[in-house]
């Protein structure tokens, strides 16, 4: 019977085992906790099942005998996987018709199944029928029994599944005996799925009788080669308009002036955008104007000194003085008088400098420079500080006329631009003296 029951498990095993391969599992390792129940299949052989069951005679967890297991799985079609386990634990095995001596020895057994599955691997949860031919070694006895149970397969990922296991190992040789074989385990393949190989698609006839990368159908200059942005058509210059648009095709322009750059009318380096006279040359710090001319006397107003009033350039643009003003001036200054060493201006020098001071009322724009000279009599330090002193008594005594202190300048150089020589008293005489010069800049 048990011979029978071998042949027709193994039988079953290569006939399904090599049918479909639509979808089988790739070669796996898995690692597997197991327990061995030799006392429950004692009671069902004695008692049987519905007894056992009845009278709850199966065997506790702590009367378990624990084990590890490894396993290598490979799937045969879409509905069945090959398993070879390997296991190992430690028992007190009783051998029929051997002495046992109550001590627990290593029980390793070694099964090759088939997991014929309800579904295909595609599902996550996948039912199983397991069935196949197993042998075992305890101590110096060896044997044969056949594995049939159910079990569950979870799916974790295409390459990781978790399997539940519950086996009825029946004995087909003497020193074998009856018992539940329950394991929980896990597996994962040892290869990726390959990829389906999928033919390229055949590649399609196109036309690009210039060979830009623009097809004939969307290129405007199909005989010359050109660029995609400009539909095919050439660009030499790189300014983005193609050459046939383009008035200047050799110089990088602008399309509001034909592929032109921006014009310079009047050639003076700016151009007509940023020109605020693009018909006049000019400068760049003009914005492209010429230099203005405030006062339009002839004379540009960077060379001007006076560019608000017009005069000659022979005056640097500003206003030619009277003559008669000038020559007044020169004469009042011939008529200023000091105390002796002193920078007290004599009251006799009021007239002149009155007139001086109605002279610079009536204008505005004069300037005066208001100079001290004296002879090289005594020390020079002295003198110096001496000329300096009467030119700022000239220049308080018109400041109290109401002349202006900023149109007005005091210096003195003591006696260093003599005008005759100091060896004569009439020579000293026409060196200790007051200039005044009147200037408009």
């Amino acid at each position: 019977m048990k011979k029978t029951i071998l042949s027709i498990l193994t039988l079953a095993i290569f006939q399904v085992g090599f049918g479909q391969n639509d979808y089988k599992k790739l070669p796996a390792l898995g690692i597997h906790f197991f327990a061995n129940d030799f006392e429950t299949a004692k009671e069902i052989r004695a008692n049987g099942l519905s007894s056992v069951i009845k009278n709850k005679q199966y065997t506790k967890g702590k009367r378990l005998s624990p084990g590890i297991a490894v396993s290598y799985i490979q799937g045969l079609s879409e509905h069945v996987d090959f398993a070879a386990t390997l296991s190992g634990s430690i028992v007190n095995y009783d051998v029929p018709n051997g002495i046992s001596d109550g001590k627990k020895e290593i029980f390793m057994e070694a099964a090759a199944t088939a997991n014929l599955k309800l579904l295909s691997d595609k599902y996550c949860i996948n039912p199983f029928i397991t069935g196949g031919v197993g042998a075992f070694r305890y101590k110096s006895s060896y044997g044969a029994f056949i594995p049939a149970g159910l079990g569950i397969q979870v799916k974790a990922s295409d390459e990781v599944f978790f399997l539940l296991n519950s086996q009825y190992r029946i004995p087909v040789t003497d020193k074998a005996v009856y018992h539940f074989y329950h394991s929980i385990g896990v597996a994962s393949s040892l290869t990726k799925k390959p990829e389906p190989i999928t033919a390229p698609p055949p590649m399609p006839i196109v036309l690009d009788r210039d060979n830009d990368g623009v097809l004939d159908a969307d290129d405007k200059c199909p005989d010359t080669p050109g660029i995609a942005a400009l539909m095919g058509c050439p660009d030499r210059d790189g300014d983005g308009i193609a050459d046939g648009d383009d008035k200047c095709p050799d110089v990088a322009g602008l399309a509001k002036y034909q592929g032109c750059p921006i014009p310079d009318t009047d050639g003076d380096g700016i151009n007509d955008e940023m020109d605020k006279c693009p018909t006049d040359k000019g400068f760049a710090r003009y914005q492209g104007c010429p230099i203005p001319d405030t006062d339009a006397d002839g004379v540009n107003d960077e060379e001007d000194k006076c560019p608000s009033r017009p005069g000659p350039a022979s005056n640097q643009g500003c206003p030619v003085i009277a003559k008669e003003v000038v020559d007044r001036i020169n004469i009042a200054a011939k008529n200023i008088f000091f105390a002796t060493g002193s920078t007290k201006l004599l009251p006799k020098s009021f007239k002149s400098l009155d007139e001086v001071a109605t002279l610079l009322k009536a204008d505005e724009s004069l300037l005066i420079s208001i100079d001290g000279h004296t002879d090289t009599t005594g020390k020079r330090e002295k003198n110096m500080l001496l000329s300096e002193g009467r030119a700022n008594s000239v220049k308080a005594y018109l400041l109290g006329k109401g002349i202006t202190e900023s149109r007005m300048t005091a210096t003195g150089y003591g006696p260093d631009k003599a005008v005759a020589s100091n060896k004569t008293a009439a020579g000293r005489a026409k060196n200790r003296r007051v200039e005044m010069n009147v200037r408009n800049f």
